[in-house]
């Protein structure tokens, strides 16, 4: 189609889409072309506007490695990952649901563990955690053999990845639920962490005033087949940040109370599978930094 006037250019692109095969990639694209030209001509786009969006998205790349994924930190800053998240899970969207971001710091093939065991894998100074969590299905019955995958932050705000100075894996394991569905762990507990700033995040942040804190949280992966995998967080109930997440992840049904225990603390939390589908996600990252 030879171009004339503004509204010919998506008319055009919409029009080259008839040869794409996958319906559901051609519905997409055809979404993503609608949406993104509404939004240039909404937004009266300039051509230096455009220039720096371009550099944007190419800093995006530039800023992810094997040890840190930009563009899952980015979406997460946006809220785009948790809208995408509750929108499949809890009955697509229709009640509460344990699901929540899988976060930029997930890793594939954490140490398997027996229940009880610890995930501290080096020196990690901070108040001890005693964990125990449950896995049921909709109907309240326990889930035998479901894997569980945990991951935290140190006290110090940074997860083994970022970190040289921790042991590898450290505070992260793989647990697999008891007949009771029961499973737990010995770690420190979170704290409240800053996500990293030096890329287009931060850039973001920075132009919004916004902070960069993630309140207290622990990660949870849980697959079993038969029901659908399901990332989640657990919050800290006391954690000043919750209201103002830079990732916009914390949902009223993940909010619990660490417990004063022992000179420690202590939390228990029900996660609710639903059925599904099984498969495990990609992992944003494969490496820590530095190796």
């Amino acid at each position: 189609m030879i171009i004339d006037k503004p509204e010919d250019v998506t008319e055009a692109v919409l029009g080259e889409m008839h040869r794409t095969p996958d319906a559901r990639t051609r519905e997409l694209l055809a979404l993503l072309v609608r949406h993104l030209h509404a939004f240039v001509r909404e937004a009266r786009l300039t051509e230096r506007e455009f220039q720096d969006a371009i550099d944007y998205l190419n800093a995006i790349g530039q800023h992810t490695t094997a040890s840190h994924n930009e563009a899952m930190l980015l979406a997460g800053s946006l809220g785009v990952s948790n809208l995408v998240c509750l929108l499949n899970n809890g009955a697509q969207g229709t009640r509460p649901t344990q699901a929540n971001n899988l976060g930029p710091f997930y890793r594939a093939a954490a140490p398997r563990c027996a229940n009880g065991d610890s995930i501290v894998r080096s020196p990690t100074p901070g108040p001890a955690l005693r964990f125990k969590g449950w896995v049921r299905d909709a109907d309240g019955r326990p889930v035998e053999g479901a894997e569980v995958d945990v991951w935290q932050s140190s006290p110090a705000g940074l997860y083994e990845n970022q970190d040289c100075t921790q042991a590898e894996m450290n505070l992260r394991g793989l647990f697999v639920t008891g007949a009771d569905g029961a499973f737990g762990f010995v770690s420190v507990k979170p704290a409240a962490y800053p996500v990293p700033t030096d890329g287009p995040t931060g850039a973001l942040l920075a132009a919004q005033r916004r902070h960069n804190l993630r309140p207290a949280h622990l990660h949870f992966l849980i697959h079993k087949p038969g029901f659908k995998t399901i990332a989640s967080q657990v919050y800290d109930s006391r954690d000043p940040n919750l209201e103002t997440d830079s990732q916009f992840g914390v949902t009223k049904a993940l909010i619990a109370d660490f417990v004063g225990s022992d000179g420690g603390y202590a939390l228990e939390f029900t996660f609710v599978l639903e059925p599904g589908e099984s498969s495990r996600p990609k992992p944003p990252i494969s490496r820590k930094a530095g190796t």
